[in-house]
């Protein structure tokens, strides 16, 4: 999953830490249902990053394809 965000989300950085990981990205990051299933190798409901969350800050908007997570300045 996280190879699938970096890749939709070109200016996105991981930052690894022991027992989580942190995306950081300026402005809006992607998350797209067709880009994790193909990572992951099957079909994927984007409610279930919600299970894996820890937290977030920003405005969302979501369907069943995406998953935005935006900041407006």
């Amino acid at each position: 999953m996280i190879a699938a965000i970096l890749a939709d989300n070109p200016a996105a950085v991981l930052n690894e830490s022991p027992g989580m990981v942190k995306i950081d990205c300026p402005s809006r990051l992607v998350i797209r249902r067709e880009s994790v299933e193909a990572a992951l190798g099957r079909e994927f409901d984007l409610q279930e990053i919600h299970i894996n969350l820890i937290s977030l800050g920003g405005n969302i908007d979501e369907d069943d394809d995406e998953f935005v997570l935006y900041w407006q300045a």
